[in-house]
C-alpha cells in the first residue's frame, strides 16, 4: 500500500488508540515496550500513566517557559514547534516535532520548562507523567535505553546546524531529515507538506527567509524537488542526501 503523505489529519488518525493489545500507530514508546516482550495489555502500568490531550489548534500553546515540569508528551498527530524569546524580543526556533516524537525532554534537568511549545496545525498528544515513567524505566532496561536515545537525538538535532554549512547544505539536511523522520512513522518519504512557515524554517536553519525561498527555487530548477506552496515532492533523493551528508554526519 502506498504510504500516506504527511500530514494525515483524518478522524482515524486523530482518534487512533490502537486496540486491547497494540499501541497507537505513532506511539513513541511502543518499540521499546514490545522489545521487552510486553504488549499494551501487559503494560497497563504504563498505559494508566498516559493521558490523551488535544486537539490543540494552530497557535495553541502546549506549555510555556517557566511552567512547572511534570510530564513529557509524545505527538500523536500534527506538528509542534519549540522556541524561545531572547531579551530583545526576538524568537529563536529550536525544533519541530512530528508524530511519534517527544517534547519536554529538555526540562528533565529542572523543575520548569525552558522553552515554549506551540501547535502549528491540529495536534494531538499523549502526555506521560515523567516521575512515574522514570520509575517504570528503571525496571525495564529497554525503556530506559529508549529514553536515553530520545535525549541523545534531541541533543544531536540541537547541534546539527551549529557548523559552518552553506545554505544549500542546511536546506538539504532539513528536507532529508524530515523525509527520514516521516518514513520512520509510515508516511511517504518523498511527498509531504511543510506544516511550518518558511519564516520558521529560515529561523531554525539560521538563514534569511528570502534565502530559503531562493534555495527551494534553485532546487526545483535543478530537478531535485517540486514545490507547490507548502506541498513538496522530493525527485532526486540521492543528490539531496549527497548535499546533506556533511551536515547529517557531523
Amino acid at each position: 500500500m502506498k504510504p500516506t503523505a504527511f500530514p494525515r489529519q483524518d478522524e482515524r488518525t486523530l482518534s487512533d488508540d490502537g486496540d486491547e493489545f497494540s499501541f497507537c500507530s505513532t506511539c513513541a514508546f511502543s518499540q521499546a515496550c514490545m522489545a521487552e516482550g510486553m504488549d499494551k495489555r501487559s503494560l497497563m502500568d504504563l498505559h494508566v500513566l498516559v493521558e490523551h490531550v488535544g486537539p490543540f489548534h494552530a497557535g495553541d500553546h502546549i506549555f510555556r517557559v517557566g511552567d512547572p515540569f511534570e510530564a513529557i508528551a509524545a505527538v500523536r498527530a500534527g506538528t509542534v514547534k519549540t522556541y524561545v524569546i531572547d531579551r530583545d524580543g526576538r524568537e529563536h526556533v529550536l525544533g519541530f516535532y512530528l508524530p511519534g516524537e517527544v517534547i519536554g525532554l529538555d526540562a528533565i534537568d529542572g523543575e520548569t520548562y525552558p522553552c515554549n511549545a506551540v501547535a502549528l496545525d491540529t495536534a494531538m498528544l499523549c502526555r506521560f507523567s515523567f516521575p512515574k515513567i522514570a520509575v517504570l524505566a528503571s525496571r525495564l532496561p529497554g525503556l530506559q535505553k529508549h529514553l536515553f536515545r530520545l535525549l541523545s537525538r534531541d541533543i544531536g538535532r540541537a547541534a546539527l546546524l551549529a557548523g559552518d554549512w552553506t545554505a544549500d547544505q542546511r536546506m538539504a539536511a532539513f528536507l532529508v531529515g524530515m523525509a527520514r523522520r516521516l518514513a520512520a512513522r509510515g508516511f511517504s518519504p518523498n511527498r509531504f507538506q511543510l506544516t511550518m512557515a518558511r519564516t520558521d524554517i529560515a529561523n531554525y536553519l539560521r538563514l534569511a527567509p528570502e534565502t530559503v525561498s531562493r534555495v527551494l527555487r534553485r532546487f526545483q530548477k535543478d530537478g531535485l524537488l517540486v514545490v507547490d506552496r507548502r506541498e513538496l515532492e522530493l525527485l532526486d533523493r540521492p543528490k539531496l542526501e549527497e548535499l546533506a551528508e556533511p551536515v547529517l554526519r557531523a
